[in-house]
């Protein structure tokens, strides 16, 4: 499939064959996820009674259970030197659990199936994100930015299917049809992508710990974690969308303007950041957060909405690859899974409060407060970051 020299020097688009496999593979994963995803919150609250806590309960406990088992894999990864099995593994476990949901019948059996998808999500992206890392392309902001790109696709494609065969399939039907996508995204990792770990050298001492990394690094995190706890579940933007009237089956249509931005700006920007510093790139993302969030919260109408989302995209496109890039730049070169693996820990000890405080805040003083939240973490987290971190080093590359 994609065997031999397929350029000159081996790359497309400048980046490796690994890269371009698990672009491809990321395209697979979230065609599965994002087919479905929307539909998630507005299935517990309209067909199974969830309230807006449960529901900030149910996505706070999912991406924790991600973001927290991360770390965990990355160690592993950097201590054993392997990375591939780590990847198929995580794929494969995700793409048994989303047709589970189409058996839900109450929320709880929904907070134990979300679990288990990003019990998958924790074990494979740390690895992977090493893998892509470590191969030999034009820039790390361009292969992750790469990767991104194609993993929106598949963001884009999903709730395309959504829209199509909603009428068809309704809730439950989606939930059995996104089995097939993330199967062919595992087949892929255990057949085309190669191993890039060395093995661990057996006078390496391997610590899961803050102090691993220099005082820069550590602020950087922080201003990250100030920043997600305040980033709510997106499930939050989608009941805000049906709040404000738009009908069911036109939230996956707004999921899918989203990402269309996301898809199209994530290679750009990840290849301007190599060009002026990730810094830069990374705070420009997290301003038109906060003008999002400030457009959630006092929307008047639909129509505001039909706008919001899209620039919300570029938010993704402009923060998403480069953070992991700039995660990149700044981690020692024998711990670059345990970095990745920290940032996501990170992310992960937030998701958690971040959407219980959003779900409980809308459920006693409504929307515009859920919302407001958001965007005054996002300011205070842009004066750390653009204060107290340090510029990260610029890579030259071939242009």
């Amino acid at each position: 499939m994609f065997g031999g020299r397929f350029s000159k020097n081996g790359l497309v688009l400048g980046v490796s064959l690994n890269v371009l496999v698990l672009g491809i593979v990321s395209l697979f994963a979230d065609m599965s996820t994002e087919m479905i995803y929307p539909l998630i919150p507005l299935f517990l609250v309209n067909v199974l009674g969830a309230t807006f806590i449960d529901v900030g309960l149910i996505e706070g406990v999912a991406e924790s259970t991600a973001s927290i088992l991360k770390i965990v894999s990355g160690y592993l990864s950097d201590r054993f030197g392997k990375r591939k099995p780590l990847v198929y593994s995580g794929y494969a476990i995700a793409a048994i659990a989303k047709p589970l949901l189409a058996f839900a019948t109450v929320w709880q059996q929904v907070l134990a199936i979300r679990f288990l998808d990003r019990f998958g999500k924790g074990v494979r992206d740390s690895a992977r994100d090493a893998i892509v890392s470590e191969s030999k392309s034009l820039g790390v902001g361009r292969s992750f930015g790469f990767t991104r790109s194609l993993d929106t696709l598949g963001a884009v494609i999903g709730p395309l299917i959504a829209v199509a065969l909603f009428g068809i399939l309704s809730f439950r039907g989606l939930f059995l049809l996104a089995f097939i996508p993330g199967i062919l995204a595992t087949a892929l990792v255990v057949f085309f992508v190669k191993e890039t770990a060395v093995s661990s050298r057996s006078n390496q001492r391997y610590k899961v710990s803050f102090r691993s990394f220099d005082a820069n690094f550590r602020i950087f995190l922080g201003g990250l974690g100030l920043f997600f706890v305040g980033n709510s579940s997106d499930a939050f933007l989608f009941l805000r969308a049906q709040n404000l009237g738009i009908p069911t089956l036109l939230v996956p249509v707004l999921y899918l303007t989203m990402n269309v931005i996301y898809a199209v700006s994530s290679f750009p920007f990840g290849i301007i950041s190599d060009r002026i510093g990730r810094k830069a790139v990374l705070i420009a993302g997290f301003g038109i957060f906060f003008i999002v969030y400030l457009g959630f919260a006092f929307a008047p109408s639909a129509l505001v909405i039909w706008i919001l989302f899209p620039v919300y995209g570029l938010y993704y496109g402009l923060t998403d690859g480069v953070s992991k890039a700039l995660v990149s730049d700044l981690a020692p070169p024998h711990l670059k899974a345990t970095a990745f693996g920290t940032y996501y820990f990170v992310i992960g000890v937030v998701a958690l409060p971040a959407s219980l405080i959003a779900g409980t805040l809308w459920q006693t003083v409504g929307p515009t407060f859920a919302f407001l939240y958001g965007a005054v973490m996002a300011v205070i987290a842009v004066l750390i970051i653009g204060l107290f971190v340090r510029s990260d080093r610029l890579t030259p590359t071939a242009m």
